[in-house]
């Protein structure tokens, strides 16, 4: 089913299916637990649950998975006391904690393959329903880079879009900044009580009180360079388009504008000056196809001529499927690895240089990652440990 953002003002009103209200808590826990579980993606945490039916199954079925793909090490899934004390910690400090499958977890980032299966909540949960736009941008971002960042923000604000940044110095701050008013959601790296940077904690707060402030990450978890692409899939898969505003050529907001064009959203970018190394992104950008935003009208128009795709992810709800044979599976793990080195490979591309079926792979891949021989990384690709 396809939908109308400009026709469906909340967007859940698109899905073709409803997920269940809240899961039972012993579930829930469970969940939590194998989200947290190590070598356990979101991807591989999706197909489990599909597989399985439920969380608890799938921690019961774990330690024969690893042993069957060869795994060196165990993956030891928290206990429910710690899954309880984690939500617990969330409570206190005044959020909330959505859960993938439930009907209050952000329908535009359930979408996404690798959806984060826990997300903790700083504010107000219900503003990620509804239709966002995310701006990112340079760090150091020139003085007309920000103020245009903020009136961009500050319009699509009132033009009924929730705007989404990552509480990053430059662009991201002058995007929250604007949009206060009308309702921002800031991305963490980090925990959700963990603000980096730290001279934006008073900026979050503010965020907390008329916006949300979200994350992935356990509460007191600090912020590391592999957080931060992790976190970007996040900000383009709450959002229908991601703008770049002010961007090197190798810049993080890039990132998340790549991740952007593999979820299906619409990339636009702000054009610069040919002179300054910080509009390069964004000019390569728009050469490359990304619609050329001169206002918040550009980006208004853009997103209301295009329909957004907006159903539940149906492996959560399909019945188990039928798994590949175990010779099928040995044979498929061998010629996998084989194809792997610690350079990240496209999953669909390694699919096809494997010639193999997409569900021997996929199961394939599953094992070896719960065995720790595989990793996934954001953009669906996969890398050799």
């Amino acid at each position: 089913m396809r939908c109308d953002a400009a026709l469906a003002p909340n967007i859940k009103e698109c899905m073709t299916e409803t997920p269940v209200a809240t899961f039972p808590e012993g579930e829930r826990l469970d969940r939590i637990r194998l989200a947290r579980t190590p070598n356990i993606g979101p991807i591989t945490f999706r197909q489990l649950i599909g597989r399985f039916g439920s969380a608890g199954d799938a921690i019961e079925a774990l330690p024969a998975l690893i042993r069957r793909a060869g795994g060196r090490r165990r993956s030891e899934p928290p206990s429910r006391a710690a899954a309880g004390e984690e939500a617990d910690r969330v409570r206190q400090l005044g959020g909330t904690l959505l859960v993938f499958g439930e009907a209050s977890y952000p329908t535009p980032l359930a979408n996404i393959d690798d959806a984060p299966p826990v997300l903790a909540v700083l504010g107000d949960p219900s503003l990620l329903q509804r239709p966002a736009v995310a701006v990112v941008g340079a760090r150091n971002a020139s003085t007309n880079g920000r103020r245009m960042a903020a009136d961009l923000a500050s319009r699509l604000g009132a033009a009924g879009y929730v705007v989404v940044s990552g509480l990053a110095r430059g662009i991201d701050a002058a995007v929250h900044d604007g949009a206060l008013a009308t309702g921002t959601a800031a991305v963490m790296a980090g925990g959700i009580d963990v603000i980096y940077p730290p001279e934006h904690r008073d900026l979050a707060r503010r965020i907390a009180e008329t916006g949300a402030v979200v994350s992935e990450m356990p509460p007191g978890t600090e912020p590391q360079a592999r957080h931060f692409p992790r976190r970007n899939r996040i900000i383009s898969g709450l959002s229908l388009g991601v703008v770049v505003v002010e961007a090197a050529r190798r810049s993080g907001s890039l990132i998340t504008a790549r991740l952007a064009l593999e979820q299906g959203r619409e990339v636009l970018a702000v054009p610069g000056s040919p002179l300054d190394p910080r509009a390069q992104g964004c000019n390569d950008l728009i050469k490359k196809g990304a619609v050329l935003v001169q206002d918040a009208g550009d980006i208004v128009a853009e997103l209301e001529s295009r329909s957004a795709v907006a159903e539940l992810p149906r492996d959560l709800l399909a019945e188990t499927p039928t798994l590949p044979a175990d010779g099928d599976l040995d044979q498929a793990r061998s010629v996998i690895l084989a194809h792997l080195s610690p350079t990240p490979t496209p999953v669909d591309e390694l699919i096809r240089h494997c010639q193999l079926s997409a569900s021997v792979a996929r199961t394939a891949l599953l094992e070896l990652e719960l065995a720790g021989r595989v990793e996934r990384q954001p953009g669906n690709r996969v890398a050799l440990i």
